[in-house]
């Protein structure tokens, strides 16, 4: 006998003593270490609750507590751990042999029996109940592995971001914590939109990429303490298609969705913005909630070129460009949820 076999723990419930003997003695002959017993069917879902059991042999006919009843208590309390029950009783009619079946007994045998028929019942019961033991152990392995593998990528992901977004500071220092509030906003308003919550958190840690293309734009535009001229500014522009082609063609879907956000971000609902001059719907979702977050949030901050906003300024100028700059719908949204938005300003300020 293999030594999981002879170790598995076995448990006979049966209330009548020479029946609880007799089966201890047969299955301490067949070489099995680890058997418990009892006579009270109560006793019995006492000690399967202590030490599961890998079989259970059990009989019909017991007072407070028949097999079929015990079987359905066994279940409630052990659930999927609920091991195979080999029903051992006198009880040979149909409907009895039926109802313990139904209550989910594994096997049937019926007294007088052979003892080399019970012993073969026994092992043959505990292997598939072993088999299956083991493979539930190796699926959690498996999952463990894989909970294991995907919090390393999602700290690979988020080590990306974090030092692209770095690199975007070293050029543009006075953006300060801008980025890292785009990105907070952005996540509160895709879930304020309906957005499934694995789309909001990809949003939110796409977000703060959204200016990464002003790496390629040169110092004497980029970095120039007062308003651009009108090459400077078309210069300037150029950053959204640097951005989008920076961050395109990884096969990450992550930083896809930034380069997405990167590309459309200043486009305007009503087609006036660039750099395709895309217009309402056929601008995507993630960058009309970016460009909406990137607004505001521009407005409040301090720039060489200008002074901060009073919030009350910046709430009229969005209800303004409201459906001709903005979504409309997203920019309702977003004021009617102003404290949250204020609330992340306040906690991420430069």
């Amino acid at each position: 006998m293999e030594d999981e076999q002879r170790l598995a723990h076995i448990l006979v419930v049966d209330d009548m003593p020479a029946n609880v003997e007799l089966l201890l003695g047969m299955l301490d002959m067949a070489g099995f270490e680890n058997v418990s017993s009892t006579m009270d069917p109560f006793e019995g879902l006492a000690i399967a609750e202590r030490n599961v059991p890998d079989l259970v042999l059990l009989d019909y006919r017991m007072p407070g507590l028949d097999g079929p009843g015990f079987i359905g208590r066994l279940k409630a309390i052990l659930g999927s751990q609920t091991p195979p029950v080999l029903m051992v009783t006198a009880q040979n009619d149909e409907a009895s042999r039926r109802r313990a079946l139904d209550a989910g007994a594994r096997d049937y045998v019926t007294k007088p029996y052979a003892f080399w028929e019970l012993e073969a019942r026994s092992r043959n019961l505990l292997e598939l109940h072993l088999l299956n033991k083991a493979q539930r152990r190796q699926t959690e392995v498996l999952e463990r592995l894989v909970r294991e593998r995907t919090a390393e990528l999602e700290r690979t992901r988020a080590e990306i971001i974090t030092r692209l977004c770095s690199a975007g500071e070293f050029r543009d220092e006075d953006t300060g914590q801008h980025v890292t509030r785009i990105g907070r906003m952005s996540g509160v308003m895709a879930e304020l939109a309906g957005l499934p919550p694995v789309l909001c958190a990809k949003i939110a840690a796409a977000a703060p990429l959204h200016d990464i293309g002003k790496i390629g734009i040169p110092d004497r535009v980029l970095l120039k303490p007062g308003r651009l001229d009108e090459n400077e500014w078309v210069i300037m522009k150029t950053h959204a298609r640097i951005g989008e082609q920076l961050l395109a063609g990884s096969g990450l879907a992550l930083l896809d969705l930034a380069s997405e956000i990167a590309g459309t971000h200043h486009e305007k609902w009503d087609g006036s913005g660039y750099p395709l001059g895309l217009a309402g719907g056929d601008i995507p979702l993630s960058g009309r909630i970016v460009a909406i977050c990137d607004v505001f949030d521009a407005l409040l901050s301090a720039r060489p070129y200008k002074q901060p906003w009073k919030v009350e300024d910046v709430l009229a100028h969005l209800d303004q460009i409201a459906g001709s700059h903005l979504d409309p719908a997203l920019t309702r949204l977003f004021i009617d949820n102003i404290d949250r938005m204020l609330a992340i300003r306040a906690e991420l300020m430069d």
